[in-house]
């Protein structure tokens, strides 16, 4: 799963911050997370509150593992510490 067609949104609120991932390509969809408290890095793969998915998923489940799996992956994968400056200038990201 190509870590491109995902985009992690932060909202803060009174409560504190919200969480969400979302899936840009078609099947759209969007996954609202919590860091998990419980993992070494207070982050991990994030534990899951919300999933909103287009009616034409109804039944298929192989469809919602991988795509949750990679979302999750993304979501533990975006806190992590960005690559240099010098870096990203060099190959042109």
């Amino acid at each position: 799963m190509d870590e491109d067609h995902f985009l992690r949104i932060e909202r803060e609120e009174r409560e504190g911050s919200r969480h969400y991932v979302v899936h840009l390509l078609d099947p759209k969809f969007s996954v609202e997370l919590t860091p998990d408290g419980g993992a070494p890095d207070k982050i991990g793969r994030g534990v899951i509150r919300r999933v909103r998915v287009p009616n034409s998923w109804a039944g298929d489940y192989g469809q919602y593992a991988r795509l949750l799996t990679a979302a999750q992956d993304f979501f533990a994968q975006s806190f992590a510490e960005p690559e240099p400056k010098a870096v990203t200038r060099r190959l042109g990201l």
